[in-house]
C-alpha cells in the first residue's frame, strides 16, 4: 500500500446534494480541486473533465475502467491520472452511509503544465538527450510514494485552509512541485518495470541494474557512478533529478524489499536476511526496518504466518 493522503471532514449528510458523488469544489486561476463524496452503492457512473486531472483516493474503494483500459481496482494510497476528454466510468461496490468513499480529483491546466515541462526541459534536461520531461500517459495508476503524497496533501490543505492575496501564488508553486513529483514518481515506475532492458541506453537505468544486481555486497558510490558514466556529484544530482530520491535512499530502499520479499517467502532467519539484503549492522537492519513496515522484522513475519 502506497502512502495516503489525509481524509477530509465528510460533509453532513443531510446537507449533500446528492449521495452519489457529491462534490465540493475549490477554484484557482491554474487548478480546481474537487472533493468527491459517495456515499451509497452505485454503478456505472461516469466523469469527465475538460483538462489534465490527477485523482487521489482518501478512503473507501472504487473500481474504474477509463476508456480502452481494463478495470481496476482503486484504493487509498493510490493515485490515477485522467488525460483530458477522458472518460471515467466508476463503480462505488462498497459506499455506504457511515463508510463513504472519498476522493479528490485535481483539474489542471494545460498552460501550466505546458510551463512546468518548458522550464524543466530548458534548465533540467534528461540525461538522455532524446528524452523530455513530460507525463507519462500509460503509466497512469500509480502506488503513493512520500514524496507525492506530500505535495498532494499540501495541495488540499491550502485549497481548504489558506487564506489572503497569495493564495493563486502558493497554490501555483505548491502544483508545480508536484507536477515535479508526479514525473519523477512515473520516472521510477518505468525504470522499476524496465531497467534490464533500459540499461543498454539509460546511464540512469544501467546504474540501477547494477545496484540491484549487487544489493548483498558493499556498493561504493564511485563504482554505480561509473556505471553511468559519470562523476559522482554528476551522478547524484541527475539520479535525484530525475527519480526524486538520492542512491544512498533508492539502495536502502531497495535492500529493505528484498529483505521484506524473503521474510514472505524464505526460512532463513532475520540474522540471514540482514546480510543478504546488504546491511552490514543486524541493530540497523532492525531499526530501519521497523521505521519502514512499523514492525521489526520478526513481528513482521509473525504478522503474515
Amino acid at each position: 500500500m502506497g502512502y495516503l493522503i489525509d481524509t477530509v471532514q465528510l460533509t453532513n449528510e443531510h446537507s449533500l446534494s446528492t449521495l452519489v458523488e457529491n462534490r465540493t469544489a475549490f477554484s484557482f486561476d491554474s487548478c480546481e480541486m474537487n472533493v468527491f463524496e459517495t456515499h451509497q452503492k452505485a454503478l456505472n457512473v461516469n466523469l469527465v473533465f475538460n483538462d489534465f486531472v490527477l485523482t487521489s483516493m482518501l478512503q473507501g474503494k472504487k473500481v474504474m475502467k477509463l476508456d480502452s483500459k481494463p478495470r481496476f481496482d482503486y484504493l487509498p494510497g493510490e493515485s490515477v491520472i485522467v488525460a483530458p476528454g477522458e472518460n471515467m466510468e466508476i463503480d462505488f461496490p462498497e459506499a455506504a452511509s457511515g463508510n463513504p468513499t472519498q476522493c479528490i480529483a485535481l483539474e489542471i491546466s494545460r498552460d501550466l503544465i505546458k510551463s512546468t515541462m518548458d522550464l524543466l526541459n530548458e534548465y533540467h534536461p534528461k540525461v538522455m538527450q532524446s528524452e523530455s520531461w513530460m507525463i507519462d500517459s500509460k503509466t497512469f495508476h500509480l502506488i503513493n510514494n512520500m514524496q507525492l503524497a506530500d505535495t498532494i496533501n499540501r495541495m488540499l490543505k491550502i485549497s481548504r485552509y489558506e487564506e489572503g492575496k497569495s493564495k493563486d501564488i502558493i497554490i501555483d508553486l505548491t502544483l508545480k512541485e508536484m507536477l515535479v513529483r508526479l514525473m519523477q514518481t512515473q520516472a521510477r515506475i518505468i525504470f522499476e518495470k524496465d531497467y534490464k532492458a533500459l540499461s543498454a541506453k539509460n546511464p540512469l537505468a544501467n546504474a540501477i541494474y547494477y545496484i540491484k544486481s549487487n544489493l548483498d555486497k558493499k556498493l561504493e558510490m564511485e563504482q554505480i557512478a561509473g556505471k553511468a558514466c559519470m562523476s559522482r556529484a554528476g551522478f547524484f544530482k541527475k539520479f535525484k533529478e530525475e527519480l526524486g530520491i538520492t542512491p544512498s535512499q533508492y539502495i536502502l530502499q531497495e535492500r529493505l524489499k528484498r529483505a521484506k520479499h524473503l521474510l514472505e517467502h524464505t526460512d532463513y532467519s532475520i540474522s540471514q536476511i540482514c546480510y543478504y539484503s546488504g546491511f552490514e549492522n543486524l541493530s540497523h537492519f532492525i531499526t530501519v526496518f521497523k521505521k519502514q513496515f512499523e514492525n521489526s522484522p520478526g513481528q513482521y513475519r509473525s504478522n503474515i504466518a
